[in-house]
């Protein structure tokens, strides 16, 4: 079961090939088989508002395309907004379990993010230290799950049973 990793190419967003005979600078970096790419605008802060949206943009869809936990996670956010909707929960019910879901979705993206860049550091290697933040990271999106679920359980499930019992069961 020893896979081969992918390299860090496949996940970078595409960058622009250096014009032939041009030489690396501090600016310029190179990927694991020599090529040279330009990231000068890498290092530089957005110059407009619009530009750091579409980059935030960017960090949602990379997670929602490649992290499966991210897809069930907003997947399982909407179905919970949606019974809290259908089941008439006050606005500020509502609001609660949107801030949790906003949470658990905020711990996966900083999870991909941490597992992104210990992957960077260390390649192909392995390190203690790596694992444990890998972990540390996973585990934070772990406990904001469980919390969310009993956010979920103790506001949805009193007016779900109700619902029941009165619609289904006609008590």
């Amino acid at each position: 079961m020893n896979a081969e990793k992918p390299s860090l190419s496949t996940f970078t967003t595409p960058l622009i090939p250096l014009p032939q005979g041009t030489t690396g600078s501090k600016s310029n970096l190179s990927d694991t088989m020599g090529k040279k790419y330009d990231r000068e605008l890498s290092w530089k802060i957005a110059s407009n508002l619009f530009l750091s949206f579409k980059y935030a943009w960017t960090g949602i869809s990379y997670a929602f395309r490649t992290q499966r936990n991210f897809r069930i996670h907003t997947i399982i956010g909407t179905l919970a907004i949606g019974f809290g909707l259908f089941l008439h929960l006050t606005t500020i019910e509502v609001a609660i379990i949107g801030l949790t879901i906003g949470a658990v979705m905020t711990m996966e993206l900083l999870n991909t993010a941490i597992e992104s860049v210990v992957d960077l550091t260390v390649g192909q290697s392995y390190h203690d230290l790596a694992r444990i933040a890998k972990d540390c990271a996973a585990a934070a999106v772990l406990i904001s799950a469980l919390v969310a679920l009993f956010v979920g359980a103790i506001l949805l499930l009193p007016p779900l049973i109700n619902w029941i019992n009165v619609t289904l069961l006609g008590v």
